[in-house]
């Protein structure tokens, strides 16, 4: 099976076919001169055969141990894909910090007065050193009293981030479908599907009292193995291996849906995703999946 290294970026100055060359040779792994580099868009996204090169156990993570570290320096994301079952028909999305710029509940808590209390509780459970519904129960109940309003709130302060719609819409154009499962809020997943194309939303429901928060989640929690169980779900209503699904998320909470999947990738992950999962876009948007896929 040939293997296809793809380059990608969404930097200001872009990437060059003879930058890439270079930096391959810097890491090793230089084309050979009648090695086709072919442009999947101008000065934004590259791909090659390294297939030849790949024919031993564990040959892929050297590759991506020696062609990283200077890819990260220069702004470029690197990945290796097979050049076969590319396009995906399925995509399930993370919403918070890769749909959105932002955690939507830390948003709440800056609003609310509790950015203190709330924020470093997120980036520890982010990062897998909590656990996800525990940390999220804890940062739930400080905004018992809260008014119901700053979900809206949160909402219309909430930033696609750059590539949402376009990935979405260009799954769904190819006769794919795609799934919105977040570990945040029904209230804002709902208007972010919608506003991005998504053929539907999971998340978790906030209860609320007479316009209030209560400071409670009602259950089931959507956690890390819910996100898995939509993918397997949505895979098996549609008749289809999972590796015919991409995934994507920035947080250890995603790690179970991202190893499922057919294509997992972690969107500027963090670090403790990072390095469990090989496929990364830490210096492209959203349509760095869509590269992927050629």
């Amino acid at each position: 099976m040939q293997q296809l290294a793809v380059f990608s970026t969404s930097a200001k100055d872009g990437v060059t076919e003879a930058a890439l060359r270079a930096l391959m040779a810097t890491a090793g792994c230089a084309p050979d001169a009648d090695t086709e580099i072919c442009c999947l868009a101008d000065n934004r996204a590259y791909e090659v055969a390294v297939g030849d090169a790949l024919t031993t156990d564990g040959a892929v993570d050297r590759m991506i141990a020696a062609l990283r570290p200077p890819a990260d320096a220069a702004g470029i994301d690197v990945n290796i894909v097979p050049d076969t079952n590319r396009r995906k028909r399925l995509l399930i999305a993370d919403m918070d910090s890769t749909i959105i710029t932002s955690e939507s509940l830390d948003d709440m808590a800056v609003m609310a007065g509790l950015a203190e209390q709330v924020l470093p509780v997120t980036r520890r459970a982010m990062n897998g050193e909590l656990d996800f519904t525990a940390a999220l129960d804890a940062r739930i109940a400080l905004f018992a009293g809260q008014k119901e309003s700053l979900l809206q709130d949160a909402l219309e302060d909430a930033v696609l981030t750059s590539g949402a719609k376009t990935l979405v819409r260009t799954m769904r154009a190819n006769g794919g479908r795609a799934y919105l499962v977040s570990g945040g809020f029904t209230a804002i997943t709902g208007p972010i599907a919608a506003a991005c194309g998504f053929d539907g939303h999971h998340a978790n429901q906030l209860e609320l009292s007479g316009g209030v928060l209560t400071g409670r989640v009602l259950r089931p929690i959507l956690d890390r193995d819910a996100k898995a169980r939509h993918l397997h779900h949505y895979c098996n209503e549609m008749g289809i291996d999972a590796s015919a699904a991409a995934a994507i998320g920035d947080g250890s909470n995603d790690l179970a849906m991202l190893t499922g999947a057919g294509f997992g990738v972690a969107f500027h992950g963090k670090p403790a995703l990072r390095q469990q999962v090989q496929l990364q876009l830490n210096h492209t948007d959203l349509t760095g999946l869509l590269y992927l896929q050629g």
